[in-house]
């Protein structure tokens, strides 16, 4: 009787099965925004790897910050047919005990990609971590880095309101952005969100260990107006053949924002992407920005570049 039980549960699994061609060695890292799957998502466990194909340390790495846009981005950029994203933030050269696990566990969390592809890892963490610079250039010198950056003061809103709906969400107590900014009557300026916004004191970390011709910067308000001339910039300081084009994209008059359009596909970012930020106190608002013009001048002179931020 255990006999037959089990023949007639492995028949009812054939008949359900997907086939086996369906099955992938690798996800593209762009979610369906109404499964909450990757787009290209089509079985439960990965195959052999496509002939030709092997994990191999990244090329490049998008290395923040945080709340700038790293996520539109690597989407973005995965359009591009000689790219291979890395489906998941690895949190390798930041976190004490992934470093721990030595660098072939970190390769093996790269995808697979074919010899002329290059392979591309994100974790926004890197930009502000004291270690990440001299750990990333010890496992490669010539590396390209790409950094990605918004006006910092709406990096801190933005930094604020996705910590507010994750602790909903958590069923945790929130408070008013205001309290945080402000303890005392003067701002908070040991507010993680606030030192995640000074990007002078970050990336001169980042330039003792690589000129600043390694270090591609991102502007992350130009790339939500307008992604294609962004993406052609990245396209050439990565050394790719031009293939991202206008038609990739298409403005969600929904959502807000551009979303994108590749191999008969369309798709958007998860819907935690985009948030409306919560009206902010305008003298809480200028305190913030004050603080931040210095640290923003002292980047300029850093990159040799200047940003639109207010």
């Amino acid at each position: 009787m255990a006999h037959l039980l089990a023949s007639a549960f492995l028949l009812v699994l054939q008949t359900y099965a997907a086939p086996p061609e369906v099955f992938q060695a690798g996800f593209d890292i762009s979610l369906d925004l109404d499964s909450g799957l990757p787009a290209n998502f089509s079985g439960l466990l990965p195959s052999s790897p496509p002939p030709g194909t092997s994990k191999r340390a990244p090329h490049s790495i998008i290395i923040g910050v945080r709340k700038g846009g790293t996520r539109a981005l690597l989407e973005m950029l995965d359009i591009h047919p000689e790219v291979a994203a890395a489906a998941t933030e690895v949190h390798f050269f930041d976190w004490d005990e992934n470093y721990a696990k030595g660098f072939e566990w970190y390769r093996e969390l790269m995808p697979y990609s074919y010899p002329h592809q290059i392979t591309v890892e994100k974790t926004p963490g890197y930009f502000t971590s004291a270690l990440a610079p001299e750990r990333i250039c010890a496992m490669n010198s010539s590396i390209k880095l790409l950094l990605i950056l918004r006006d910092p003061a709406e990096r801190v809103i933005s930094d604020y309101t996705q910590v507010y709906f994750n602790r909903l969400e958590n069923h945790k107590p929130v408070q008013a952005i205001e309290n945080l900014l402000v303890r005392n009557g003067a701002l908070n300026i040991r507010y993680k969100a606030i030192q995640r916004s000074l990007y002078d004191i970050h990336m001169r970390n980042w330039l003792r260990h690589f000129p600043l011709e390694q270090i591609h910067i991102v502007d992350g308000d130009a790339l939500i107006r307008d992604p294609l001339p962004e993406l052609q910039k990245v396209e050439r300081f990565l050394n790719l053949p031009p293939r991202i084009v206008s038609s990739n994209f298409y403005f969600n008059q929904t959502k807000g924002f551009y979303c994108i359009r590749s191999d008969g596909r369309e798709r958007c970012l998860h819907e935690s992407k985009g948030r409306p930020h919560p009206a902010v106190n305008s003298t809480v608002l200028q305190q913030l920005r004050s603080y931040l013009q210095e640290h923003n001048r002292t980047f300029f002179r850093l990159v040799k570049r200047t940003f639109d931020w207010q």
